[in-house]
């Protein structure tokens, strides 16, 4: 199977290397064909040399891709005329449909918990953010904001019945799978629907098709008491769906009881190809400084062998995906990871060593 593979800026180049090499063991280890990779040259950087945020040609090749894997984009110093940031990911993402944003949360053995509660150490949910609409829509892509001289702004928040049933479907059947592999399996629809109509219409397609999958147990949550029960009591919940603004906050904020956007793997799906990325930035300030945590996009590198692993119908990749998950928490079980972003002592190359040791196969 073919990745298109954008490195990106900063420290994206760095874990984007160490992910594929784990991708690679893991799937050697499993018995798979090796993945091919296209290396397709775009970001802040690119821009500042070319003009050009992505190279000619280069979402056309993405497109023709099983999946692409992006390291991280964006630098400080770089920006269009208007100010904002240069974002080919985010018309990737438009132009693919990838309307569904997984964002799992994992607490880790021996990682930072950022709650007292003994409890905080089971914590395994996953955000899944709807990613082509909802506040967003108005931005990047689509520049659906208005400035009225300088006494207003207007930005427009749009829900649609095609993409949101979608989502949901998809909601569900990560809660099925989810229950399969030992997890509750809950889906918690997450929203304002006591304050606006987009949300209340967004609740409304949530009921209809939760109605196909009665075996699923279904919540809701505001999204305020949602942010207050994340800090209380976040080992309740599983699969929670919502806004694509919404699943950007709350995403964070979960990350945060975790250890941090290092952890933070992502997945964006569409109907046709998968978006993979760790959720960080490009931290241009340590680049090349072998301090990045690579392990946000090492997991996204499994999420990304699990989903081809549905698109190809060959299991191995799944048995490879897990492996990568195994691996990383074996290796915090241990207390043989230790990132320097957490305080320890070690930097990219030494906690993907780890991690391949694990899997096991070879060293970078």
């Amino acid at each position: 199977m073919k990745v298109a593979l954008i490195k990106g800026d900063g420290i994206g180049v760095d874990v984007a290397q160490a992910a594929i090499a784990v991708v690679d063991a893991a799937v050697a280890a499993a018995g798979v064909p090796a993945l091919t990779y296209d290396d397709i040259r775009a970001g802040a950087k690119y821009f500042d040399e070319t003009g050009r945020d992505i190279e000619l040609g280069g979402e056309a090749r993405a497109g023709e891709a099983d999946a692409v894997f992006l390291g991280a984009i964006g630098l400080p110093s770089v920006r269009h005329s208007d100010g904002t940031e240069i974002g080919p990911h985010l018309r990737l993402r438009d132009i693919f449909g990838l309307y569904a944003g997984v964002r799992p949360v994992k607490a880790y053995p021996n990682a930072p918990q950022r709650l007292a509660d003994p409890r905080a150490a089971a914590i395994d949910m996953i955000i899944l953010r709807e990613s082509t609409e909802g506040l967003f829509y108005s931005a990047a892509v689509h520049k659906r904001s208005e400035v009225i001289g300088d006494a207003e702004a207007r930005d427009t928040l749009r829900i649609t019945r095609a993409t949101t049933e979608k989502l949901m479907h998809f909601g569900f059947k990560l809660a099925q799978k989810r229950r399969a592999r030992g997890k509750p399996g809950r889906l918690t629809c997450v929203d304002k629907a006591n304050v606006f109509a987009s949300m209340a219409f967004f609740r409304k397609i949530y009921d209809e098709i939760a109605a196909e999958y009665p075996e699923v147990e279904t919540g809701y949550n505001y999204v305020d008491a949602q942010a207050l029960n994340l800090i209380r009591n976040p080992w309740d919940y599983d699969v929670m769906v919502m806004e694509n603004m919404f699943g950007d906050i709350l995403s964070d904020l979960a990350g945060g009881l975790v250890g941090g956007m290092g952890m933070a793997a992502c997945a964006e799906i569409g109907d046709k190809i998968g978006l993979f990325q760790p959720a960080h930035g490009s931290a241009p300030d340590i680049m090349g400084q072998d301090k990045a945590n690579p392990l946000a996009a090492i997991l996204s590198g499994a999420l990304m062998l699990d989903y081809l692993a549905e698109k190809s119908g060959d299991r191995r990749l799944e048995d490879a995906a897990q492996c990568i998950e195994q691996a990383v928490e074996g290796g915090f079980a241990a207390n043989a990871l230790r990132p320097m972003e957490f305080g320890g002592d070690m930097g990219t190359r030494a906690v993907t060593n780890e991690v391949l040791a694990r899997v096991p196969v070879g060293k970078v």
